[in-house]
């Protein structure tokens, strides 16, 4: 059974945490670490064989003491036999390891990619209002894909390598002559330092490039989910000016990485012609001297090739492990993004049943130097129906959200049966909310899906009901495919009317204790809100509910009405009381009166 992995690391202060992000990934792969073993065991297997094969050349050609005419058909069979078996234990022992560790790899990435998404919908509102989804996405979809490259990297090529180069070295400091293995070393030690400098300096134009290919990215998905702006004021040709702009400079940056990589590869081959020039050169000398036998060149010269593929490869494994860390850097810093909304470790469960909510000289600013909210104090009691009006900018929908949690207050509390709202746990306070929003967006699916959504595992009968209370069942049966009409990207395919009576009707389906209605009729005709408002009103009957309207005349039978004017209450009491008063619920709703009797006679 294999165990849990432990928490990935903080990130270490500073530009890159390469080593963390290494460290990151040994929890998860040492899950699987019968697996491991076994794939690496494999791997020195196959390096053993390399390094053996060579060994056998050698004594294979001293030993042979026979005529020109036996040497054409006894020596290449030797060779070629040899040359087969390596081929085959190569294969063998590689093909084992791809079997054996390919669930590590693939459970690897599934673990790390899906902690990311949980931790990207545990972080606040805040984060999400201010980062571009496509560029998120973007990071997201590099640095899932660069685990499984940095994975391979390390364990397949990293280690067995060093391995080789190693028993190699071995042999020629231990069999001939030293000048032999510090050829050997001197071109290795070169090597690395020369890649390793020019790796570096190619991150950097490697991070470039990636900046500016998440922010053109960015900017094509931010325009496409703006399509229709985009089409009211024609502005096709302008948005693929701004978006080949970006293309220009990720464009320029491209070309600055190929450069550079140009650079490296003729360096690296200028260094290895050395090397294996000086090699060969020290070899041929000492068998015309009769100091090494015609064996021992075949040995040196097979070592030589030999060690030129890995040496190579060792040197593209690090340039792409270097930017396989660039890319997933950007992915593991958002695991370490903080969660500005969090439970408390001792956050007990809100207990099922009807519940009360009391805003308590509530104070909030979503930036310090522009207050929303002054000691904003209101009790809704269970059962009960409370509205809240206003002009807009006033703060009434910034209620809903921190009803919600999705920010906390700076001053005062929230509280839901007594508890102060951050003393419950997320889970359970939303659970017992329903909300239909000002702004309905929906998910790209069909349309039973996204009335199901309110409640995952409702029967098909209970959604059918819930789209009869929201008024939507004879928009439906007139739908060629039914609820399995597929809504568009966002809902786009919907009228906003349409789009606000899927909300109510997941609303309705949760069938929560606390029901919010944030100008839930705010996109609907006249008739089309009169029907809704009846449905409203039910489905409040008997549960706690926070109505935030504009229309006044959808909250005249609020159990209370406040009135907010710049985040203060302004008024309270009921409709009749309140124009009674003459104040500012009376202007508004003067004002609301004479603008729906201009409707009229203009229709």
């Amino acid at each position: 059974m294999r165990r849990a992995p432990a928490p990935l690391p903080a990130p270490a202060s500073g530009e890159r945490h390469d080593w963390q992000t290494l460290k990151s990934l040994v929890p998860f792969i040492w899950a699987y670490k019968g697996r491991v073993i076994f794939a690496l065991g494999c791997l020195l297997a196959a390096k053993g064989a390399n390094v053996t094969v060579p060994i056998i050349f050698k004594h294979l050609v001293d030993a042979l003491t026979i005529t020109p005419q036996q040497a054409l058909i006894v020596v290449p069979a030797a060779l070629l036999l040899a040359y087969g078996v390596l081929r085959f234990s190569t294969s063998l022992f590689t093909e084992l390891r791809e079997i054996v560790f390919a669930r590590v790899t693939q459970q690897a990435v599934r673990e790390i990619s899906l902690r990311v998404f949980r931790h990207l919908h545990a972080l606040s509102l805040r984060f999400h209002l201010e980062r571009q989804t496509g560029g998120l996405t973007r990071d997201i979809e590099r640095g899932t894909r660069s685990i499984g490259s940095l994975i391979s990297y390390t364990l397949y090529s990293i280690l067995p390598t060093l391995v080789e180069i190693g028993l190699v070295v071995g042999i020629l400091l231990v069999q001939y002559d030293a000048v032999f293995a510090l050829i050997t070393l001197g071109t290795l030690a070169f090597y690395i330092v020369f890649t390793v400098k020019v790796t570096n300096w190619r991150t950097a134009l490697r991070r470039q490039a990636n900046e500016l290919d998440s922010a053109a990215n960015a900017r094509a998905i931010d325009s496409l989910l703006n399509f229709e702006t985009v089409k009211y004021f024609n502005n096709e040709a302008f948005e693929a000016r701004r978006y080949d702009e970006q293309l220009k400079q990720w464009t320029r940056a491209q070309v600055r990485n190929q450069y550079s990589l140009s650079a490296l590869n003729i360096g690296q081959a200028a260094i290895i012609a050395v090397g294996v020039t000086a090699m060969m050169w020290a070899a041929a000398s000492r068998v015309a001297a009769g100091s090494m036998t015609l064996g021992d060149i075949v040995l040196v010269n097979a070592f030589l090739i030999q060690l030129y593929i890995p040496l190579n490869f060792l040197g593209v494994i690090y340039r792409e492990l270097r930017q396989a860390l660039t890319d997933i850097e950007r992915m593991f810093g958002l695991m370490h993004e903080h969660r500005e909304i969090a439970d408390r470790p001792d956050a007990r469960v809100l207990p099922p049943g009807p519940a009360s909510v009391r805003f308590e000289r509530v104070g909030f600013a979503y930036d310090a130097k522009r207050p929303i909210l002054f000691e904003v104090d209101f009790e809704i009691p269970a059962g009960r129906t409370v509205a809240v009006v206003g002009h807009s900018g006033s703060g009434k929908s910034t209620l809903a959200r921190l009803l919600y949690r999705f920010y906390d207050v700076q001053s005062g509390a929230i509280r839901v049966n007594g508890h102060d709202v951050r003393d419950l746990t997320q889970d359970s306070l939303r659970a017992a909310i329903g909300i239909v929003p000002q702004d309905t967006v929906l998910f790209n699916d069909t349309l039973f899906y996204n009335i199901q959504y309110g409640r995952p595992d409702a029967s098909r009968d209970e959604v059918e009901a819930a789209a009869r209370a929201a008024q939507l069942e004879d928009f439906i049966r007139r739908l060629p495919d039914g609820y399995e009409t597929r809504v568009g990207e966002r809902g786009l395919k919907l009228s906003g009317g349409e789009k606000q009576r899927v909300a109510i009707a997941r609303a309705l389906l949760k069938n929560p204790a606390i029901l919010i209605f944030d100008e839930a009729t705010s996109a609907l005709d006249s008739r089309t809100e009169k029907a809704i408002q009846a449905q409203i009103e039910r489905a409040a009957s008997g549960r706690t509910a926070l109505v935030i309207a504009h229309r006044l005349s959808t909250v005249m039978d609020a159990d209370e009405i406040i009135v907010l004017d710049q985040g203060r209450i302004a008024e309270r009491g009921h409709h009749l009381d309140l124009l009674a008063q003459e104040g500012l619920y009376t202007q508004m709703w003067l004002l609301q009166q004479q603008e729906a009797e201009r409707a009229e006679a203009a229709t």
